[in-house]
């Protein structure tokens, strides 16, 4: 009895020094690892939810970025910190969801080690083509690629990208033969699909908005669930072809799994409220992106949803793990 009861005090002490801790928090700068270089949509929206954090939280938000890797370099120094609420990672599919699916062993289990916090928002892929080209809209697309095969191609930044990945669905969903170009990032994609040198190209909105707004690239399909706001008359991939589902992208708050829940109840109230502030949605929405906060469990549901579906897509692609 003697010795249950030394347990339950030292449980209790351990309880009380959690409750403590988030009392305190934060009392110094709070880390954001993003796993893409600055200058990216990634890194543009976690600096300004960044800015938010700091704002309600009265401590430096610096952002850490650390891309490469499909961004398992920038998971696993998050998913490796210590579990104190100064860590925070910035989640995408890429790295949480891809390549554990396209990669033999990653350094991390996306479930196991990362604690969800808010998800922030839905980035829709679209999918585009020069001005120049003949077809207008998916179903004109469809019907040029299954008139000629193999004589089309769309560019990606690799495979296993979400642009691969959106892609080679829409190709097996219609059955198509289109050629993939794979590149060594967004960048150099462009160059080849503004010089006509590649035909299709498939990526999320806040990237491809300035060639769209200055007439260099036209929109065929959008390839989330529900058409967007900028576009309101471009009808999504699933309305042409049957049985394409293909969420689109995400960007989300996580942190470890063994953050005391107080921190974490914290920061994911803050980063709700500020996702409610109107002056901030519609910053991110003239980008592009798509405000979407939902609670801890929701999203925690949301993420354990989607990882599959991009396992599946990955083997539709064929990509094998390697």
């Amino acid at each position: 009895m003697a010795m249950q009861r030394r347990y339950a005090l030292l449980a209790a002490a351990g309880l009380f020094a959690g409750a403590v801790h988030a009392q305190q928090y934060p009392n110094r700068p709070i880390r954001i690892v993003v796993p893409y270089p600055p200058g990216a949509s990634v890194d543009y929206t976690a600096r300004l939810m960044g800015g938010k954090l700091s704002e309600a939280l009265g401590q430096p938000v610096v952002v850490d970025n650390r891309g490469g890797a499909g961004g398992v370099i920038a998971a696993e120094i998050a998913a490796r910190a210590v579990p104190d609420g100064y860590t925070l990672f910035f989640g995408t599919p890429a790295s949480l969801c891809i390549s554990p699916a396209v990669r033999a062993k990653v350094p991390y289990d996306t479930m196991r080690d990362f604690a969800p916090i808010s998800r922030l928002v839905m980035n829709s892929q679209v999918l585009v083509t020069l001005p120049s080209f003949p077809a207008n809209s998916v179903a004109e697309l469809v019907q040029m690629a299954r008139s000629s095969p193999g004589k089309l191609s769309y560019a990606s930044v690799g495979l296993g990208s979400p642009q691969n990945l959106g892609l080679e669905l829409l190709k097996h969903r219609a059955g198509l033969d289109i050629v993939h170009v794979p590149y060594k990032g967004g960048g150099p994609a462009m160059t080849d699909v503004l010089a006509g040198r590649v035909q299709i190209y498939m990526a999320s909105i806040p990237g491809m908005l300035p060639h769209i707004k200055n007439g260099k690239l036209k929109v065929l399909g959008v390839a989330g669930l529900d058409r967007v706001g900028l576009f309101p008359n471009v009808p999504t991939i699933a309305e042409t072809i049957k049985g394409y589902e293909f969420v689109g992208t995400w960007y989300g708050m996580f942190t470890q799994t063994k953050v005391p829940s107080e921190i974490i109840e914290r920061l994911h109230k803050v980063l709700n409220a500020a996702l409610h502030n109107e002056e901030l949605k519609q910053i991110l929405t003239s980008q592009g992106s798509d405000p979407k906060p939902m609670s801890i469990p929701d999203f925690a549901q949301f993420v354990r949803d989607d990882c599959p579906n991009w396992a599946r897509a990955v083997k539709l692609a064929g990509i094998k793990p390697e």
